[in-house]
């Protein structure tokens, strides 16, 4: 399987396409304006790819904004935990505190847990349920890969927030520790923001969690 990110909107969010074998699976929906849209279509058009679904790591609006939009031109499932469905309700209610306009989401959900295999057709991960950032966060470990997509859990040097609805850093920090720092140290950590890290750099320096 192989990865492409797209850094997008004015939250310079990370969003991630898995694929192979002509299959696509988007991993958080954070295309804003138009433009950013366009090149993950053209990207998917040059590749020859079919997007099959989209995963969403947690229901923050820098994560979600081109989620109506991608559901209405590809027709796809989207999967979220149970935990998110409030927090994607009102996501357009935090854009408005922020002056960013952007419509309800009216896409239907199919519920998302953490599973030792998830599996959709030719899609196949480990889903680690990591909250703290938000009450049910979702992380996708590709073993084979050495890929982990933390979506806002970890981030190179840094952590996610914690003083947003329902954070909470304890539980971030338990999410970390028990879930993240306990994968192999080489395994690549594809963020929500930022830089690619690895595993074994941040449970040695970075100076919110240490292992």
């Amino acid at each position: 399987m192989q990865f492409k990110s797209f850094t997008v909107n004015p939250f310079q969010q990370n969003t991630y396409l898995a694929y192979q074998d002509g299959n696509a699976w988007l991993l958080d929906a954070g295309f804003y304006h138009q433009h950013e849209m366009n090149s993950l279509i053209q990207f998917l058009n040059e590749h020859q790819l079919e997007l099959k679904a989209i995963f969403l790591t947690h229901a923050h609006l820098d994560h979600i904004f081109g989620l109506n939009a991608l559901v209405e031109l590809f027709h796809v499932p989207v999967f979220l935990h149970d935990e998110e469905i409030l927090i994607l309700e009102n996501a357009h209610k935090q854009g408005a505190k922020y002056g960013i306009p952007m419509e309800a989401v009216h896409v239907a959900i199919s519920s998302l847990e953490e599973s030792d295999k998830f599996i959709l057709d030719d899609f196949s991960c480990r889903t680690l349920f990591t909250p703290g950032h938000s009450p049910g966060h979702i992380s996708f470990y590709f073993e084979n890969e050495g890929i982990l997509i933390a979506g806002d859990t970890l981030f190179a040097g840094s952590i996610g927030r914690t003083d947003l609805y329902r954070g909470d850093f304890a539980q971030l920090e338990k999410s970390i520790k028990e879930k993240l720092y306990t994968l192999p140290e080489e395994t690549r950590v594809l963020s929500g923001h930022g830089p690619e890290t690895s595993i074994g750099q941040e449970k040695h320096f970075n100076s919110y969690v240490r292992a």
